[in-house]
């Protein structure tokens, strides 16, 4: 079973960073499109950034300048690197990705990973 599993998120102060992992594992064929998430208690939850196979990047506004999207296909892990983080950061964030699997392979199916917390706090 192909599974995405989120890491790094915990209790930082404003101004600090952390940096999430998000590791796909199983029979995995191929990786397209990938991106972050996030959920903060009784709202919706919104993307925060995209990065395609290629490596392109998409952003939205109110992360644009703190938040970096990279990605390392050679361990099918992508990472948020979180800087300059304020409290309305604060919520669950979740890994999602486009994955191909071997049992499957001409048909992708899109993945989401658990969430880890991600709390902005003095």
């Amino acid at each position: 079973q192909v599974q995405l599993v989120e890491s790094g998120g915990g209790l930082v102060q404003p101004g600090g960073s952390l940096r999430l992992s998000c590791a796909a594992s199983g029979s995995i064929f191929s990786i397209n499109d990938m991106g972050w998430y996030r959920q903060a208690p009784g709202k919706e939850r919104e993307l925060v950034a995209t990065i395609t196979s290629a490596g392109s990047t998409n952003y939205v506004d109110f992360v644009k300048g703190r938040f970096t999207i990279s990605r390392d296909n050679a361990v099918n892990t992508i990472y948020l690197q979180m800087n300059s983080l304020k409290p309305e950061d604060t919520a669950v964030y979740y890994c999602n990705a486009v994955i191909a699997a071997f049992s499957h392979i001409l048909q992708s199916r899109v993945y989401w990973g658990q969430g880890t917390q991600v709390t902005v706090s003095s």
